[in-house]
């Protein structure tokens, strides 16, 4: 219970003292835009890393060397813990955001980060705000900005692997043409959602699978982007959980 304590304490104080930071970011972004961007990335991320530290979390990292420094890619993870993205995000090499759920955007402060890190917020109950958000990535990608999905929708609660792929998700770099870059993170869902509300040190191992084009894929595989993408996500994953 005291990580938990620790954390959750550590987070709140980090929200309420970031509040001139914000500021002087938004001052900042009016000049510069992408200074804004890669500072907030830093700021954000060892935050993440303090989180990922109070709980007491080891990491394994396979094939980093397989994220493009380059150019902007489109992350899919798998998501089986809140955890998932303390972990993910301090690991990218540039400016990413990430796709969630609408209702974050009303948590204060936390809301005015997710924003200045380009994250886009989902409405599942409106499939036109659905499509617009997609747009958006599109836009975000192209511009230089990696974008970070799950597929599966929501955290995976069951024993399988993965949950099932939204095949519309793909379409980011489908229609971007930008490289796909698998994500597998195992034993996330172990530091908390295991045995909620104890949060306990973890040895968690993420794994970056080789990008994806998928205009250098077969007529059949880039039909079934997701299908093709799962599998190899599914590989990864029970060859670490062991």
């Amino acid at each position: 219970m005291i990580r938990l304590i620790l954390a959750v304490l550590f987070v709140v104080i980090f929200l309420i003292v970031s509040l001139p930071i914000q500021l002087i970011l938004l001052i900042v972004g009016k000049f510069n835009p992408w200074a804004k961007k890669t500072i907030s990335l830093a700021i954000v991320s060892w935050a993440f890393n303090v989180v990922s530290f109070i709980s007491g979390v080891k990491q394994t990292v396979i094939g980093e060397e397989n994220v493009p420094k380059d150019k902007a890619v489109l992350y899919v993870g798998n998501h089986r813990s809140i955890f998932d993205i303390v972990l993910a995000y301090p690991r990218v090499p540039g400016p990413t955001g990430f796709i969630a759920k609408k209702e974050i955007l009303k948590v204060p402060i936390l809301n005015i980060w997710m924003i200045y890190m380009d994250c886009l917020f989902l409405d599942r109950s409106n499939i036109k705000k659905g499509l617009e958000m997609i747009l958006t990535a599109i836009d975000k990608v192209k511009n230089g900005i990696s974008i970070f999905i799950y597929p599966e929708g929501t955290r995976n609660k069951t024993d399988k692997p993965l949950g099932e792929f939204h095949k519309g998700s793909f379409k980011i770099a489908q229609k971007s043409g930008c490289p796909i870059v698998p994500v597998v993170i195992n034993h996330s869902r172990e530091i908390l959602e295991d045995h909620f509300p104890f949060i306990k040190s973890t040895h968690v191992v993420i794994e970056y699978g080789k990008p994806i084009v998928i205009s250098e894929l077969s007529k059949e595989d880039q039909k079934s982007i997701d299908n093709y993408v799962k599998k190899i996500m599914e590989e990864i994953y029970l060859k670490n959980e062991t």
